[in-house]
């Protein structure tokens, strides 16, 4: 099954909602970067929230930065996404190990830490920038998510991520859903999901089991409940190349490429998200060179 998500309201009008299955999304990350069953854990609910908050913007376009960092040993966090389903990400030190407990339950918040924050920035071709951040409040990624939104969104939500890895490190499911309260939701609506949601099993078991991102939402609302309004494919993608790293490289001193150009008469450049590797040779770093002679001379 490919990866995809979906968005739905219920009928009464109380709530809308957001399920995923991002399984592929996540082993992708795994892959690209090596990660122990810990850091993907993390990451991976990273990019699970990250696709969540990303698609439940109204504008085509819009995209998002999830930055976490707990001061934990597994450091900084940071997830891009869009309003099309598209994610990447990265840790900083993606091999940290650290046991699972005797359930097969990644210690989280251990690994990422609570002694830091929570930031997302929203960006849009015509708007400018917006970054707002709150204290973490467990590290394990979903409260974290569901906190930042009613802090900083002033919107009622619950945010359920989860990844599952195998004892052959692969990862065996990965997905997460959103709820949130739209206006006029009664108390005694609210306390009703949060019992249903108490009461199902976590996401990756209930994919793992085969059930959808729509039979997800039916475990929290109930059939016959749901408008289901669309549902859209979710994939781990990086439109990193070597021509914008070059792009990149021109916004350096020229005194730092003239040194790099003496020294090495080469540049080999890493993109964080996906691993990909560029390289420069001596031609095209002269190239990068007098580019960036012409731009910062203006």
């Amino acid at each position: 099954m490919k990866d995809y998500l979906v968005k739905a309201t219920t009928t009464d009008g109380m709530f809308r909602a957001y399920a995923t299955n991002a399984t592929a999304t996540v082993a992708t990350a795994q892959k690209d970067h090596h990660t122990s069953p810990v850091a993907i854990t993390a990451l991976g609910r990273t990019l699970i929230g990250t696709i969540m908050l990303a698609t439940s913007v109204d504008k085509n376009g819009e995209a998002i930065t999830v930055k976490v960092d707990g001061k934990g040993p597994l450091g900084q966090i940071v997830a891009d996404g869009d309003s099309q389903g598209r994610v990447k990400g990265y840790l900083q030190h993606p091999q940290f190990s650290i046991p699972a407990t005797s359930q097969h339950q990644a210690r989280i918040g251990e690994a990422v830490g609570t002694n830091g924050f929570l930031e997302v920035t929203r960006a849009s071709e015509h708007d400018d920038p917006y970054t707002s951040s709150v204290p973490l409040a467990s590290g394990e990624i979903g409260d974290d998510l569901t906190y930042y939104l009613a802090q900083s969104e002033q919107i009622p939500s619950v945010v359920g991520v989860s990844v599952y890895v195998n004892d052959d490190l692969s990862v065996g499911a990965a997905g997460g859903y959103m709820v949130q309260t739209l206006p006029g939701t009664t108390d005694e609506a609210i306390n009703k999901v949060i019992d249903r949601i108490k009461q199902i099993p976590q996401i990756s078991q209930l994919l793992m089991d085969n059930q959808t991102p729509e039979d997800i939402l039916h475990l929290i609302f109930g059939k016959g409940n749901l408008h289901f309004l669309s549902k859209m494919p979710v994939e781990f993608y990086c439109n990193c190349s070597k021509e914008k790293f070059a792009r990149d490289l021109t916004g350096l001193s020229v005194a730092q490429l003239e040194t790099m150009m003496k020294e090495d008469h080469e540049i080999n450049v890493t993109c964080n998200f996906c691993q990909s590797k560029y390289h420069y040779n001596d031609d095209e770093l002269a190239a990068i060179i007098a580019t960036a002679k012409a731009r910062q001379s203006k």
